[in-house]
């Protein structure tokens, strides 16, 4: 069995106001040409072709706060929690839950969304963007939302947000040669976990369970830098870094312990240094789907045969396949 704990879909209602209200967005004017990202029909075919494979469904970009006012965003987390809601109603079999989506420019709107989603509707997590409106997650506001997932017991996905309008240089007003989406994306994880970390947030709250998306961004194959810092080489030593005095334990501790999808577009190597550091118990499986030129046939099959080349056991492997996924979201 395969789980597949980050893939992306637009529920139909949705996605149709979704498109009245920003109809020049990338989400309005590309998205209808990827049918397995809206259709369910197309979808259910598409999964057919993967055996015992099934997906936790999340709503794809924008985030809701990007869309409307805080009344109106409120209205939209709504629908598309319902919408996902009913399509794991209608097909258990192939969708056994769904991640609730949140209005993040209404705090309060927020925590009545995770206790509705996740106590009527069923959900098992949250997601959230790496940055909300251009504001960092790490901002005091944001805390009574981790605070409630803890409460709950249940994981917070964390998807990064990152447009053109991010460049590359001062000099420039937008990205070029689609930077802010190859290399901005997983700097956003990176940046973000850090902010959070050095927040304090994982020592108020040990028991907070983030995934993050593209099995964390930088964060694997940065691991020696992490424990080094600037001030360090000029006014530390080997293991005190005056920038983390404020944490309780070493910075790595910390990123290791959050959990990494393996959302990694099928590569092999990048799949096998992402888990070197987090270790299987930290691995979900995750691909990203339906966002290729296959409808997300491609990142589906790419996936799954980066995950079997792991140089690890077969008990190992199905914790990454699926036992993980069971054990963190409390599937039966």
């Amino acid at each position: 069995m395969i789980i597949d704990i980050f893939n992306h879909f637009m529920p139909a209602t949705y996605f149709e106001r979704l498109r009245q209200l920003v109809p020049d967005h990338p989400a309005a004017t590309a998205f209808p040409h990827l049918r397995t990202l809206w259709d369910i029909d197309a979808r259910l075919r598409l999964l057919e072709q993967f055996g015992e494979y099934k997906q936790v469904l999340s709503l794809a970009n924008p985030p809701l706060e990007l869309l409307g006012s805080p009344a109106q965003t409120a209205e939209l987390a709504r629908m598309a929690n319902d919408g996902l809601a009913d399509l794991c109603r209608r097909h258990p079999q192939r969708f056994p839950t769904f991640i609730a989506s949140l209005p993040m420019n209404n705090i309060e709107a927020s925590l009545r969304e995770i206790d509705r989603a996740v106590n009527d509707l069923g959900a098992k997590g949250i997601q959230v963007f790496t940055n909300v409106a251009g504001k960092p997650l790490s901002a005091p506001e944001f805390r009574p939302l981790f605070a409630r997932m803890v409460e709950h017991d249940l994981p917070i996905w964390v998807h990064p947000m990152r447009g053109p309008q991010f460049a590359d240089y001062a000099t420039e007003q937008t990205s070029q040669d689609e930077i802010w989406f190859t290399f901005g994306w997983p700097y956003e994880t990176t940046a973000c976990m850090t902010r959070l970390i050095y927040s304090g947030l994982l020592d108020d709250m040990p028991k907070l369970k983030i995934i993050t998306h593209h099995m964390g961004g930088m964060i694997p194959y940065f691991a020696g830098r992490i424990a080094l810092g600037f001030r360090q080489i000029f006014f530390g030593a080997p293991d005190r870094n005056p920038c983390a005095e404020s944490l309780k334990r070493a910075p790595n501790d910390y990123f290791k312990m959050l959990y990494a999808d393996t959302a990694l577009n099928g590569d092999a190597a990048a799949t096998r240094c992402g888990h070197g550091y987090f270790g299987t118990p930290r691995c979900l499986f995750a691909t990203d789907a339906p966002f290729d030129a296959e409808q997300g046939r491609g990142l589906i099959a790419k996936t799954i045969a980066a995950v079997e080349a792991l140089d690890i056991g077969k008990d190992e492997r199905a914790r990454i396949f699926a036992g993980n996924a069971r054990e963190l979201l409390k599937l039966q």
